[in-house]
C-alpha cells in the first residue's frame, strides 16, 4: 500500500474525483504538450453526467487557459474503463498533436492506462489487508495502528498529519462563521452556524453532543461545497466526517493535537485498505465508498484515541462500514450538497456509535474488516449505474421531476 499521505490531500472542493483529479490530469497533459494551441477534453460516464454540477468543466478551463479549450460531455459508454474517464487532446493548427486517456479514480488520484508513474510505484506498506497488519503487529509486539504507521512512514509523518489537522480545524472554524446560500442554484442555505448557535429549550447531554458533531460536520462539508480548502478524508464529498468526530473528541476528552494525529494515522490505514481493496470512488461503488469509508476511518480514529486494542479498532471500522453497504450516490443536480452535506453529519454520529459498540462487543463479532471491505466493492460494482454518481436515479431523478411539475 502507498503512504497514508495518499489519503489526505489538502485542496479545494467540491469533488476529489470531479475537480481535484481532472485538475491534476490537466496540469500533467499541458506540461507534456507545450506546442498545443488549443485543447479538447472529452468527459465520459460520471464525469460527463455530473461534470457541470461538480465544476469539472470550470477547473479544466482554468488549468488550460488562456488556450481555448473545448469540453465535450460524451454519452459514449466505455465498458472497460473507470466511470470517471476523460480524453485529453492537444491541437495545433487544427491538427491533433497528442492525446491521453486519464481515469480519476477517487480521492484526487488519477490513473493513466498503460503508464506506470514513478510516484505511483512507491509502496510504503508491505501488508495489504487488516489481517496481515494485525499479524505483523502481534509478531512485532506493536500495540497500536499509529505505532505501525510510524514504523513504516518514519517520524516525519507526524509533521504531515499535524498540517492535515490544522487544515481540518480551520475548515471547521471557517464553516461555523459563514452564512448565506451555497453556489450552484439549489438555494441550499448554510446550516453549520445555525446548528452551533442553537440553545435547546431542554438541555440534554446527548442532544448537545449531536448538535456539536453535526455542526462541525456541516461546517466542513459546506466549506467543500463552496469551493473552500478542505482535506480529503478519504474524498471531498465525505470530508466532514473525520474532522467532526476528532474535534468533538478533543474538546470533550482534552486530547492534545499530537494525540489527535495518532487518530488520523489509524484512520489513514483504514482509508488506505479500502482504497486498495475496494474503492473510495462514488462513481465506481456509490456513496458507501465515500461516506462509508469516512465513517470507518472516523470510528477507527476514535477507537485508537480511546486506547482500544487492535481487535476493537478493526471492529469499530467494520461496524461503521457494514451499515453503509448499498448506499447510493445520487447527488441532486450533480452538486455535492443534497444529500451529501447531511450525510456527513449522520455518518459522524454513526462513527461514534460504532466505536462504542466495539468497546463492548468485539469478542462476539463474526465479520472482519477485510470481509466487509470486499462486500462493499461487490455491492458497489453491481449497483445500477444510475445510482453511482450520474444523477440519473434516486433523489436526483425525483427532485428533477418534482421541479418540472
Amino acid at each position: 500500500m502507498k503512504s497514508i499521505r495518499d489519503i489526505y490531500k489538502i485542496g479545494k472542493g467540491p469533488s476529489s474525483s470531479h475537480t481535484m483529479g481532472p485538475e491534476r490530469a490537466a496540469k500533467l497533459f499541458r506540461g507534456e504538450h507545450p506546442e498545443a494551441e488549443a485543447f479538447r477534453v472529452i468527459l465520459y460516464g460520471s464525469l460527463s453526467k455530473t461534470g457541470v454540477g461538480h465544476g469539472t468543466d470550470r477547473v479544466l478551463r482554468q488549468v488550460l487557459s488562456p488556450l481555448p479549450t473545448e469540453i465535450v460531455f460524451s454519452d459514449e459508454v466505455l465498458p472497460d474503463s473507470h466511470p470517471n474517464t476523460m480524453d485529453f487532446i492537444a491541437l495545433q493548427g487544427g491538427e491533433e498533436t497528442g492525446s491521453l486517456r486519464v481515469e480519476s479514480v477517487g480521492g484526487g488520484d488519477i490513473r493513466i492506462p498503460g503508464r506506470k508513474e514513478k510516484e505511483e510505484a512507491e509502496e510504503v506498506y508491505i501488508e495489504h489487508s487488516f489481517a496481515e497488519i494485525a499479524d505483523f503487529c502481534k509478531w512485532r509486539y506493536i500495540q497500536t495502528l499509529s505505532d505501525y504507521v510510524e514504523l513504516n512512514e518514519g517520524p516525519e509523518i507526524w509533521d504531515f498529519l499535524m498540517d492535515v489537522w490544522q487544515v481540518m480545524k480551520n475548515a471547521i472554524d471557517e464553516g461555523l462563521q459563514a452564512s448565506g446560500t451555497l453556489p450552484g442554484g439549489l438555494g441550499v442555505q448554510r446550516k453549520a452556524k445555525y446548528l452551533y448557535e442553537q440553545t435547546p429549550e431542554h438541555y440534554e447531554p446527548s442532544l448537545r453532543e449531536f448538535q456539536l458533531i453535526a455542526a462541525y460536520a456541516y461546517a466542513v462539508a459546506e466549506q467543500n461545497a463552496d469551493n473552500g480548502t478542505i482535506v480529503t478524508a478519504p474524498t471531498c464529498g465525505a470530508c466532514g466526517v473525520l474532522p467532526a468526530v476528532l474535534k468533538y473528541a478533543q474538546e470533550t476528552k482534552h486530547f492534545s493535537d499530537e494525540e489527535i494525529c495518532r487518530g488520523l494515522a489509524a484512520a489513514g490505514i483504514i482509508g488506505n485498505l479500502t482504497k486498495s481493496n475496494a474503492s473510495i470512488s462514488g462513481a465506481e461503488c456509490g456513496c458507501q465508498a465515500e461516506i462509508g469509508t469516512a465513517c470507518s476511518m472516523a470510528a477507527a480514529a476514535l477507537a485508537e484515541l480511546y486506547k482500544q486494542n487492535l481487535d476493537q479498532v478493526e471492529y469499530a471500522a467494520e461496524v461503521a462500514m457494514e451499515h453503509h453497504l448499498g448506499l447510493t450516490c445520487d447527488p441532486i443536480c450533480g452538486l455535492v450538497q443534497i444529500p451529501c452535506i447531511e450525510r456527513n453529519a449522520v455518518a459522524a454520529m454513526r462513527a461514534m456509535n460504532a466505536c462504542n459498540l466495539s468497546y463492548f462487543l468485539t469478542g462476539s463479532r463474526n465479520i472482519s474488516y477485510d470481509m466487509v471491505c470486499r462486500a462493499m466493492r461487490e455491492t458497489g460494482v453491481n449497483l445500477d449505474h444510475r445510482f453511482r454518481e450520474t444523477s440519473e436515479g434516486g433523489l436526483a431523478r425525483l427532485y428533477n421531476r418534482r421541479k418540472k411539475q
